[in-house]
């Protein structure tokens, strides 16, 4: 980890990244998880957790944003070859997973930009 670096970068786990997971945790376990101090990123460098974003218009590091473009779309095709089938004993429809398949393309786009 160092202090000269000045980019802001994305977790290597972009779909685990962010306060929206946290959040999703501790509603099912009914307590807070805390947010790591050091994380690792996308580029592969140790990190102040306070030195990422999951947001793409804030992630300042080039290699970061490839990874996460890489991520999000490997995820989007991910999800899609699931939606395609009937997915017996879950109760997600059709519509609701290209719903998702759609934010996570955006996703990727917007980091691709």
């Amino acid at each position: 980890m160092t202090d000269a670096d000045p980019h802001i970068h994305v977790e290597r786990k972009v779909l685990e990244a962010g306060p929206e997971v946290r959040n999703l945790i501790s509603s099912m376990l009914g307590r807070a998880t805390d947010a790591p101090s050091v994380v690792t990123t996308g580029c592969g460098r140790q990190v102040p957790y306070a030195m990422t974003s999951p947001r793409p218009e804030s992630v300042t590091c080039v290699a970061c944003r490839e990874h996460a473009h890489r991520e999000y779309v490997r995820f989007a095709e991910q999800f899609e070859r699931l939606g395609r089938g009937p997915l017996p004993g879950v109760a997600v429809s059709a519509e609701q997973v290209a719903a998702a398949v759609e934010r996570l393309r955006d996703l990727a786009k917007r980091f691709a930009s």
